[in-house]
């Protein structure tokens, strides 16, 4: 069968000896990492002035001195001072199988070997296609959608999902999502995110309606009497349904199947188009995808994807195919970024990680419980509210303020560990745990939380 010159060159032998050589190389010095450890004397004011200059470069300082070797093992992270620390966020989602993994290394080099470093919509590679063609094959197992379009982040595939159902709901406004929702950075996305610290001084263009998420404690059809409020009040100008199957920067907060459908069923009643934002959930519920789990697929037209693919991506079905020119843009993703997403979800799919008994509820359920049990013994009562979905966790720390949780994220951070904060009243603290953690790892961490909590206490 003729080959291009290009596929010669991907497929050759010599590439691939040069690529394995490569791979060899980086674990002969990945493997060398082993656990927490402090910096190194000798590199510790060559970073102090990196961190400076990148304050003093962007305007204000990182959240942490953090920077990177570009080298780690697993869940963790080498530094730029040398010292290691065990990384449960990874770059907020984004490194699923954490650092210096060798297939993920493998795929970025064979993709840095591409004629371009950055895919266009305009003129793609093969790598557009694969991709493309993989992300179709996973989402149409399960849902009605078939469609894919590439963005380069989870921020502009959002920005795509809500001109498709705008131009389908010819020019509707009005987004109607959770309180406490998060959608992304840019101007609009901004303004159907629910945190007013992330929009001081910006103006308001008043096309968002919110609904309350769901709590145990409230009457069972509480939000759907809000939805059908706005709904009678707004009518056609209503452009569509966009949620979070769980609140991310709202504080990981998870709901029930039984709270979701009644909304859905409701919306598909009145002709709203449903649009999962699963920027964060995709691939760490257990399934690809949270709207799999908590089995409400046959109801989502509009699907938005990111971080642990490498690159964005808004799937839709045939109903929701956008005219030509809404949808564009000079980039569409790196080559490397996509082979390496390629790798990633071929691993997801075939190591082991799915499922009610997979890799990440196994996952789940051990570090779920290793907090409880902290919570129940010497950390008592200073860790509640252990939950989330998947690789998903938060937990309300000390008395759940503000001041508390910055003090707490520094004082894990100083001891070896990396989290996040997220919500508010209650501020809870959250990991994204890498889907490589094992059972040594999470007793790693319950000695940094314990030790880090008892020092606030």
């Amino acid at each position: 069968m003729a080959s291009t010159l290009g596929q010669q060159m991907r497929h050759s032998a010599q590439t691939a000896q040069l690529l394995d050589g490569l791979v060899e190389q980086v674990l002969s010095f990945s493997k060398r990492i082993d656990g927490v450890k402090g910096p190194d004397s000798a590199c510790e004011a060559g970073m102090a002035k990196d961190i400076q200059t990148i304050g003093q470069v962007r305007s204000r300082p990182l959240f942490y001195n953090y920077l990177g070797s570009g080298l780690g093992n697993g869940p963790y992270v080498e530094l730029e001072d040398g010292s290691v620390k065990l990384d449960l966020i990874n770059g907020i989602g984004v490194h699923l199988f954490g650092h210096s993994h060798p297939r993920i290394v493998r795929a970025s080099l064979s993709g840095a070997l591409s004629d371009v470093v950055q895919q266009g919509n305009l003129a793609p590679n093969v790598e557009y296609a694969q991709f493309s063609e993989q992300l179709g094959r996973i989402v149409a197992k399960n849902s009605r959608m078939r469609h894919v379009w590439l963005a380069t982040c989870g921020t502009m595939a959002n920005e795509s999902a809500l001109k498709i159902a705008r131009q389908k709901m010819k020019g509707a406004r009005m987004i109607i999502t959770f309180k406490n929702a998060f959608a992304g950075r840019s101007t609009l996305m901004t303004e159907v995110t629910d945190n007013p610290s992330f929009k001081v001084g910006i103006p308001q263009y008043d096309e968002v309606l919110r609904l309350p998420f769901y709590s145990p404690n409230d009457p069972p059809d509480k939000t759907l009497n809000v939805l059908k409020e706005h709904v009678a009040k707004h009518g056609k100008n209503i452009c569509c349904f966009m949620f979070e199957p769980m609140l991310g920067e709202g504080g990981y907060r998870a709901a029930t199947r039984e709270f979701f459908v009644p909304l859905l069923e409701f919306c598909r009643s009145q002709g709203i188009p449903i649009w999962a934002d699963e920027i964060q959930t995709f691939t760490r519920t257990g399934n690809f995808f949270a709207f799999e789990t908590l089995g409400i697929a046959e109801y989502i037209d509009i699907c938005t994807i990111a971080k642990t693919a490498q690159n964005g991506a808004t799937m839709f079905t045939p109903e929701f195919k956008p005219d030509p020119g809404l949808l564009g843009g000079t980039f569409s993703g790196s080559t490397p970024a996509l082979r390496a997403g390629m790798e990633i979800l071929k691993m997801i799919e075939e190591e082991g990680y799915l499922g009610p008994d997979g890799k990440i509820m196994q996952i789940h359920r051990e570090f779920i419980g290793m907090l409880n049990e902290l919570n129940t013994t010497t950390c008592k009562g200073l860790l509640r509210e252990a939950g989330g979905m998947g690789l998903m966790v938060a937990v309300t720390p000390l008395d759940g303020s503000k001041d508390k949780q910055l003090a707490l994220l520094k004082s894990l951070y100083k001891n070896g560990l990396m989290c996040f904060g997220c919500g508010s009243d209650p501020y809870r603290i959250r990991f994204l745990i890498p889907a490589i953690v094992t059972s040594k790892d999470i007793q790693v961490a319950k000695k940094i939380i314990e030790k880090s909590v008892l020092e606030l206490a």
